[in-house]
């Protein structure tokens, strides 16, 4: 991880970070297996409790290729976090290309039954020697 940049972006006082890794030792160039996994970490600095209900993300390879996934909470969890409170999982995605790029969106709902879409910051997927990312 001595190379790992992190992302971030915050909407309505949630805060989310990610750190994407290239694993080298899950990947195979040679037969077209790229993986990269990523940490992230959801902090609640508004004044209200928060919910995560719901996660899209949307992948996009160097070919441009876009794939996206939709489901209920994050790794199986659906966090509550009171004001203050942060919440951290670890996933992956694989490609087929050296490069390429991810973001999304978390659909929250705080105390009031408000609901609202905490955008994930976009974050580049650079293997060893990708030089010509797309992002």
């Amino acid at each position: 991880m001595s190379n790992a940049q992190t992302f971030e972006e915050t909407t309505e006082g949630v805060r989310i970070l990610v750190t994407p890794v290239y694993l080298s030792d899950q990947s195979d160039p040679a037969d077209g297996r790229h993986v990269w996994a990523y940490q992230v970490r959801i902090e609640n600095q508004s004044a209200t409790q928060v919910q995560l209900l719901t996660r899209r993300w949307r992948i996009t390879d160097g070919n441009g290729a876009v794939h996206e996934v939709i489901g209920d909470g994050v790794v199986g969890d659906q966090p509550v976090l009171a004001p203050g409170d942060g919440y951290e999982y670890s996933s992956g995605t694989p490609l087929s290309t050296s490069s390429g790029f991810m973001t999304g969106i978390f659909q929250m709902v705080d105390a009031d039954g408000r609901r609202f879409a905490a955008k994930v910051p976009a974050f580049s997927l650079d293997g060893p020697g990708a030089r010509n990312a797309v992002h």
